[in-house]
């Protein structure tokens, strides 16, 4: 791959994907794409960027999700999920006991295991919330990894990478050598494509917003961008939650870290909000 078809492939992901890559990552570029140049039966990644410049949309479409699929596992980072049921849950169930509702968004839901565990979370609180309804969605910008999320199937690797054994054995089925997630839990979660970069304003509004370790791939003026959106998604009470790497400070007004509470930030004063949109919503039983 030449210098300058490397150059339009950053241009190209920066502005589908708002992914920036620096000068030094044409590696990782050729071990990601050279798999698509392959199947398309093309002999190179010079010849993958010249047909994607003669406007094959599904080249591109693929080329985008290869560079943007990252990798997932349960219960990622363990202090979030801690946050998630410590902290957010006891006080959406005391600020919305009249509505007894609560809405939950996963904004880079990837392959689907942040969005299950959150699931596996309620499910674990069921007595609490008995009678509430929660909205549970998962978005991503590559429908691919969102196919699978949608079958929620797992290879013994992925399983035991983040989730504990109890949690294996009651909320998955053995398959031969893979584990499918409960229908119960795979009930909760809504999947949806979705890119950052785009209007995500008719999702309406959120008591939770998880957007973990899909900034940290942004340009400044893009994460500046997508979170002072998510303020205006999030109820003025609500939570979000980014990834160890990122933060808030520094980027924008809107929120505010808690304290001793690493990676959960809360509304920051008065925020424009879009009209909140109440679709079909999941029981928790």
């Amino acid at each position: 791959m030449t210098p300058l078809d490397y150059d339009y492939l950053r241009r190209l992901l920066k502005e589908r994907s708002g992914l920036v890559l620096s000068a030094d990552k044409q590696y990782l570029v050729e071990s990601r794409l050279l798999p698509v140049a392959r199947k398309a039966g093309l002999g190179g990644l010079s010849e993958l960027v010249a047909k994607i410049k003669g406007n094959d949309a599904r080249l591109t479409v693929e080329v985008v999700e290869a560079m943007t699929t990252n990798e997932s596992f349960f219960f990622r980072d363990k202090v979030p999920f801690e946050h998630f049921t410590g902290t957010m849950l006891p006080a959406l169930l005391a600020s919305r006991a009249n509505q007894r509702r609560i809405r939950i968004w996963c904004a880079a839901a990837s392959t689907g295991q942040e969005p299950y565990s959150l699931g596996i979370c309620l499910k674990e609180m069921k007595d609490k919330l008995a009678g509430w309804r929660i909205e549970l969605t998962g978005t991503d910008l590559s429908g691919e990894v969102l196919e699978k999320a949608k079958a929620g199937i797992y290879s013994q690797f992925e399983v035991q990478r983040g989730l504990p054994i109890q949690l294996l054995v009651k909320y998955f089925v053995q398959n031969g050598d893979m584990w499918q997630i409960s229908p119960e839990v795979r009930a909760m979660v809504q999947y949806r494509p979705l890119n950052l970069l785009a209007d995500f304003s008719h999702l309406g509004t959120f008591d939770v917003v998880f957007c973990r370790n899909v900034l940290i791939y942004f340009d400044q003026d893009t994460k500046i961008d997508v979170l002072n959106r998510i303020a205006r998604q999030l109820e003025p009470d609500g939570f979000l939650v980014l990834g160890a790497a990122e933060t808030v400070v520094g980027l924008t007004d809107a929120f505010k870290p808690m304290a001793d509470k690493r990676g959960l930030y809360v509304r920051n004063g008065p925020a424009a909000k879009a009209p909140a949109l109440r679709p079909a919503v999941a029981a928790v039983r």
